[in-house]
């Protein structure tokens, strides 16, 4: 049997994050709760959804990227935990779909990948048909031109295929994977 070197960790927790709310709160620290300064995030790296205690005196704004990974954190004390969409505030729910779109976009070479490199889910279904707007017609188009040369840039792939707005059919996904439990997962990670 053959044994190659070990493979790397795989990193499940977000380094930075967005915010998407801030107020005040009853938070439970050891055994005694108090009110407290709590922010609603969503990460940059998996989309998760996280509550996490502000340090005093801190003052956040939506839409403002931190960090929240594992070593000394300016803005953020600790992390509470992972949230559902429907633990999210009416206020966050609003900023939700504007700091998706911020992050496809600051991270374009990553969502370009995904459309030079996604591959067939089922004998039935392609990747590519998952993101709203893309038929077998488009998944056809696509596969034929990265075939030819890979995608660089959205742009790219906009005068090439003719897709009409990469950016927002991938923030489309991504909100419906955070809003429903979906059969299959391309952007973010299960509960």
């Amino acid at each position: 049997m053959f044994r190659g070197r070990p493979r790397a960790r795989e990193k499940k927790y977000e380094e930075y994050a967005y915010v998407l709310d801030f107020f005040m709160r009853e938070v439970r620290a050891g055994r005694r709760p108090f009110v407290g300064p709590v922010v609603q995030l969503v990460g940059e790296e998996f989309f998760t959804l996280l509550e996490a205690v502000v340090k005093l005196g801190v003052e956040l704004r939506p839409q403002e990227r931190i960090y929240i990974g594992r070593n000394e954190r300016e803005h953020v004390a600790y992390i509470i935990g992972r949230i559902s969409y429907d633990d999210l505030t009416v206020a966050a729910k609003a900023e939700l779909p504007i700091a998706v779109e911020t992050i496809i976009t600051r991270n374009e070479a990553r969502f370009v990948r995904f459309f030079n490199t996604a591959g067939p889910i089922t004998p039935r279904l392609h990747a590519l048909e998952l993101l709203p707007g893309i038929g077998k017609r488009y998944m056809w188009l696509i596969l034929e031109e990265r075939e030819r040369k890979p995608f660089e840039s959205f742009e790219d792939l906009q005068k090439r295929t003719g897709l009409p707005n990469p950016v927002k059919m991938i923030a489309k996904r991504v909100m419906e994977e955070l809003m429903e439990e979906p059969r299959y997962r391309l952007f973010t990670r299960p509960r």
